[in-house]
């Protein structure tokens, strides 16, 4: 079970890349640093969530 949620979260992570790529080149300067900051701030909080239910399980 867990190898298939890693799987999901690697899968959506790359759509997700992908499709932001695709976006990215038509904004402005302020609103690509504005959604690479949103991104390292969701991934941190991912790595949280992630090491939380690590504990738990245990």
């Amino acid at each position: 079970m867990e190898g298939k949620f890693l799987s999901g979260m690697a899968t959506g992570a790359l759509l997700g890349a992908a499709a932001g790529m695709m976006i990215m080149p038509q904004m402005d300067r302020r609103t690509k640093r504005r959604i690479t900051k949103a991104g390292k701030s969701m991934v941190g909080s991912m790595a949280d969530a992630w090491d939380g239910m690590k504990d738990m399980r245990r």
